[in-house]
Order: structure tokens, then C-alpha cells, then sequence
């Protein structure tokens, strides 16, 4: 009886709990399923799909490699599996879990329901730091520290071939997706991701800590790792034993605190991710419902598409949107800019502006975008309010004016700025100031301060000595 590997965002053979279980117990069917209702999604992308299916390429190839190819079919997952297991009738089905978007929860509760209703045992593995039905979050921390000491899964050297189809990746036009327009975007497949591993370790990361906050450094200076986390060409558990062995044998400071600092950022990832695991409704809900209906009724057309398109008058705004429009990726500082600039000096509430991100980022990962969003909008109650002022971002970070130059061309003859950035301000902070004094409010804070926040203190090596919590993604 053959075991199925259902894989998801997961992409890799390397350190692949599931796949070497399932191989344990017998001849191993690899699948892949791509949904359609994942892929019509309000947050789906063509570029997702690009980055996806390149992927699928490659672990393929890999797959084959060791004797049975993956497997490709295109349908609602649950309509996929009852189809093999009429074909087939495998009893075990093998998964990493999965923190992504309401339609993957769901789907995955209608799976579990199936295939406990047909006699099928599913195996979940976890997939990284986020621990499924937490029910607090004190040691938390410990408990992500003894997930990453784990040693790495070893990767089955054979698998049994299987008569079964291998299936066709589709095309962005067989999925109904339009054209790509990101010209800029990283490729997909673990060799990729291995290779900015090793560069960053070696080289590129020397100076992470000084040179990720500006855009004209960050592009290079960033692991540029979040796009590969997020589909799981690579696995957090890799790159923590790859990273503490750089750091323990390199004799420079300067290094050794540029990768601590990246280190950090790996824990927070998880910390992010684990609101999201923790209360699904985030991703559509003020994490304080106190908060609802203080942006709701207030949305701008106008403005939104002035920002989403980058026409606002602010330079820096503008010329990040449009680098986000070609390549899919800037760093997290310009990331945090752009979110609260559309919360706070455009007043627009985090979801649609969540929601267009969400397309535009490759990276994109459901348990830290929303969780992010929320964040930089004022509706978690317990992050330190950051209103960013995109002059004085400009001024720090693009000091030249290179990096606006690059993608507004047209900077010596540009429109006036959409809102005046004081007066903005000051109406958005009295705005906040009047909901955050109700008690409804201040009960709710205390509440998401007791679920969702950190209990993590002190750590020397996994929280970083300045402040890099604007933005988690990217790294």
C-alpha cells in the first residue's frame, strides 16, 4: 500500500520529516496539488505561481533522482485525494503543518474530517517553530530553541517507482493567472536558496545588522531568504544549524553581531507566525476588536490608488511601491513605511492595503503579513505606535537620492504630495487617541497582550540589541 506525501509549502527534500517517515513505511506517492481556490485568491499573484512552479521543477527532478517523480494535480485538494484514494486506497497521508490563509485552514479541516471518516490516519509533522494548539505562550521560546537544536532530517536515498501519471505544472495561463510582470523576482528551487544561504554566511551578511534598514544596501546585505522560507525550499531548522556554526567560528565582532542580529529575526519569524496559528481570524479581524470600525468607513478610493500605484508625492513612498511592482521584494524597513503610511497619513484600514501587498510581495507568508499589517496600523494595542515620516526616511536611507532616482526617473518634475505629512499626523494620532482611550479598547489590549505576547525577556543570541521589529519580512 503506498503512503502519500502530500507536500505543500514545503518544497524541499532536505530535512523533510514527512517525506522520510512515509518512506519508512512503504513505496511513497510525492504530490503536489495546486487548488484553484488558492490560486483565484484576493492574495495570489501570478508571481506566486512563477516562484511556485519553478520549484515544483526542480523538486521534481530531485524526486526522480532518488526513483519516483513528483506528482502534479490540478483541483481542490479534497476532490484530488478522494480521487487517489479511489485509485489507490492508501491509508496514511503525510504532511508538514501548515500556518497559511483562511482557505488552506479550512481546507485542511475538511481533510482531516474526510480521512478521519475514511479509516485514513494523518500524519501532520511540524514545520518549523510554530506549535500547533498552544495554549500559552510562556516557554515558548525554550520550546522554539529545542526544535531548531533538532538534527536535521536525513533525506530518503530511494524511493520505490510507482505507475501513476506524473501530471503536467501548469501554465499561468492554463491557472487563468495573466502574465508576470515581475521581471526582478528571485528564482524558485532549493539550489537557489542554498547558494544565498552560504553567500550571505561567507560574505554577504558581514554587515546585516548596519545595512538592512536602507534599500541601496539591504538588497544584497538581506539573507533575501523570506521567499524561499516561505514555500519551504529551505527549512528554518537548516539555516539555524548553518548560522550558529558561522557564528561560532568566526573571530570578528562586527560579523558575529551582523549574524546574531539575523539570528533574532529567524526566532521572530516564528513569533509572528504563531499569532497567526493561534487566531486564524486575524488575517480578516482587528486582532482589538475594541478597534473595529475606526478605519473601516473611512476608505479612499483615491488614495488607495495613489498608493498602490505609487503617486502619492512622497518620493521614497512611491519609489518602493514601483520597486515592489518590478521585482516583488524591498526590505523591511521600506516595508513598514509603506503600511504605515497608508494606515496612518492616508487613514486606509490594513486589509485592503494588506491585500494588495500581499499580491505584490513573492514572499509572501500569511502568518506574518497579517499579523505585520496590524502592527503597523495600531490595531495589536501592544507594539510601540510607529508613524514613519517618508521625508525624513528619505533623508536617512536614500541620502542621494540613488534609489528614488532608479525608479522615479521623473523625480525633478513630481506632483505634490497627496496629504500633508504634520497635519496627517497629527489628525491620525487624536483619531487613535480617542479609540484607544474607551475601555473596550483597553480591556482588548490586555487580552492580545496575554495571548500573543512575547514572554521572552532576555536571550543574548535570539534578540538583537537594537530595536528591528518594524518588519520581520524580509530578512
Amino acid at each position: 500500500m503506498i503512503e502519500i506525501v502530500w507536500f505543500k509549502r514545503d518544497l524541499r527534500l532536505i530535512d523533510h520529516a514527512p517525506l522520510l517517515a512515509a518512506s519508512q513505511r512503504g513505496p511513497v506517492l510525492p504530490l503536489y496539488i495546486v487548488e484553484p481556490s488558492v490560486v483565484a485568491a484576493q492574495d495570489y499573484d501570478p508571481s506566486h505561481w512563477t516562484f511556485t512552479s519553478a520549484c515544483l521543477r526542480e523538486l521534481r527532478e530531485a524526486l526522480a533522482r532518488i526513483g519516483q517523480p513528483l506528482v502534479v494535480r490540478v483541483g481542490e485538494a479534497l476532490q484530488v485525494l478522494q480521487q487517489l484514494h479511489a485509485e489507490h486506497r492508501f491509508a496514511r497521508l503525510w504532511s508538514h503543518e501548515e500556518t497559511g490563509n483562511a482557505i488552506t485552514y479550512q481546507r485542511d479541516i475538511a481533510v482531516g474530517r474526510w480521512a478521519r471518516a475514511n479509516g485514513i490516519e494523518w500524519n501532520e509533522t511540524p514545520n518549523g517553530g510554530v506549535i500547533r494548539r498552544l495554549k500559552t505562550r510562556n516557554g515558548w521560546a525554550q520550546k522554539w530553541e529545542a526544535r531548531m537544536a533538532a538534527p536535521v532530517v536525513e533525506t530518503p536515498t530511494h524511493l520505490p517507482k510507482i505507475l501513476i501519471e506524473p501530471g503536467p505544472i501548469p501554465t499561468l495561463r492554463e491557472l487563468n493567472l495573466g502574465p508576470d510582470h515581475r521581471t526582478g523576482a528571485q528564482p524558485g528551487g532549493s539550489k537557489a536558496a542554498h547558494n544565498l544561504l552560504d553567500s550571505f554566511l561567507e560574505h554577504r551578511g558581514h554587515r546585516y545588522h548596519y545595512e538592512m534598514s536602507s534599500p541601496l544596501t539591504a538588497e544584497d546585505s538581506c539573507s533575501r531568504l523570506s521567499t524561499h522560507l516561505a514555500y519551504g525550499t529551505i527549512s528554518t531548522r537548516v539555516v539555524v544549524h548553518k548560522l550558529r556554526s558561522h557564528i561560532a567560528s568566526t573571530t570578528d565582532p562586527t560579523q558575529r553581531r551582523a549574524l546574531r542580529a539575523f539570528d533574532a529575526r529567524l526566532h521572530w519569524r516564528d513569533h509572528f507566525m504563531q499569532k497567526l496559528e493561534d487566531e486564524p481570524a486575524i488575517e480578516h479581524h482587528n486582532f482589538v476588536r475594541g478597534f473595529d470600525g475606526m478605519r473601516e468607513n473611512d476608505y479612499n478610493p483615491e488614495r488607495f490608488v495613489a498608493w498602490a500605484e505609487g503617486r502619492t508625492g512622497y518620493p521614497m513612498i512611491d519609489a518602493c511601491m514601483r520597486c515592489l511592482h518590478e521585482t516583488g521584494w524591498i526590505n523591511f524597513r521600506m516595508r513598514a513605511m509603506l503600511v504605515s503610511f497608508a494606515a496612518y497619513h492616508l487613514w486606509l484600514h490594513w486589509r485592503p492595503v494588506g491585500l494588495h501587498l500581499a499580491k505584490l510581495f513573492v514572499d509572501y507568508e500569511p502568518g506574518i503579513h497579517w499579523s505585520q499589517c496590524q502592527m503597523q496600523s495600531g490595531t495589536t494595542g501592544i507594539n510601540t505606535l510607529r508613524i514613519y515620516n517618508p521625508i525624513k526616511q528619505a533623508e536617512d536611507h536614500d541620502p542621494q537620492g540613488i534609489f528614488i532616482r532608479r525608479w522615479i526617473p521623473e523625480v525633478e518634475d513630481y506632483p505634490s504630495p497627496i496629504v500633508e505629512h504634520k497635519e496627517a499626523v497629527r489628525e491620525a494620532r487624536s483619531k487613535l487617541s480617542e479609540f484607544r482611550r474607551r475601555f473596550d479598547v483597553r480591556n482588548g489590549i490586555g487580552e492580545v497582550a496575554k495571548k500573543h505576547g512575547s514572554r521572552k525577556k532576555t536571550a543574548a543570541r535570539s534578540k538583537p540589541k537594537t530595536s528591528k521589529q518594524q518588519s520581520l519580512l524580509p530578512f
